[in-house]
């Protein structure tokens, strides 16, 4: 059991620590923002670049996986461990052999998340219209945005996998760098 003055003293070593490497935050949050502006300037370059490396972040895990189910081979649910990492590395072989095709393939993916988190948020916003009183319509616009991202996405196919995921990746490193920017600079004057 968790108790007050122990949550206190945990918030105050955060930050503590938060405020003694401000600097550190600094840099990363800015090297971030930089590469997120990197990103969003040769999106096609960055989705590449992400193909690229979940290509080998697949095959590296397939391989571990194979490694570890072999290893503990008498263990219940052998063969599908055994299938599943046998897929990582096939995944992984498939997206650094052809990882155009598999800009594309992701595109797609990407484009669906949007479609299916958008109506998903539309419908948790209209579930929740009378609970939330006036703040239900940040939920629906939000919902409305991601089928939005999703049309352009979809209906630029093939031509959005060349900036689809760059732009979003360039735009998640952005917000995150400036996110610790601001918490570095908080930090600091604290």
């Amino acid at each position: 059991m968790t108790l007050p003055h122990d949550l206190d003293k945990l918030r105050s070593q955060t930050s503590a620590a938060v405020k003694a490497h401000w600097k550190a935050f600094l840099f990363e949050g800015v090297l971030l923002v930089i590469l997120g502006i990197a990103a969003m300037l040769v999106p096609a370059f960055a989705s590449l670049a992400v193909t690229i490396f979940l290509g080998w972040m697949f095959l590296i895990s397939g391989i571990g996986g194979l490694i570890v189910t072999w290893w503990a081979r008498s263990m219940p649910g052998f063969w599908w461990s055994l299938i599943s990492a046998a897929l990582a590395v096939l995944a992984g072989l498939v997206l650094l052999a052809q990882p155009m095709q598999g800009v594309l393939t992701l595109t797609i993916v990407i484009g669906a998340y949007f479609v299916a988190e958008g109506v998903a948020t539309i419908m948790y916003a209209l579930e929740h219209r009378r609970e939330l009183s006036g703040r239900w319509s940040w939920l629906l616009i939000a919902g409305l945005m991601d089928i939005l991202i999703a049309f352009f996405i979809i209906a630029g196919l093939p031509g959005s996998a060349e900036w689809a995921i760059g732009l979003l990746v360039g735009l998640n490193l952005m917000f995150g760098g400036a996110t610790l920017i601001g918490m570095a600079l908080a930090a600091r004057n604290t």
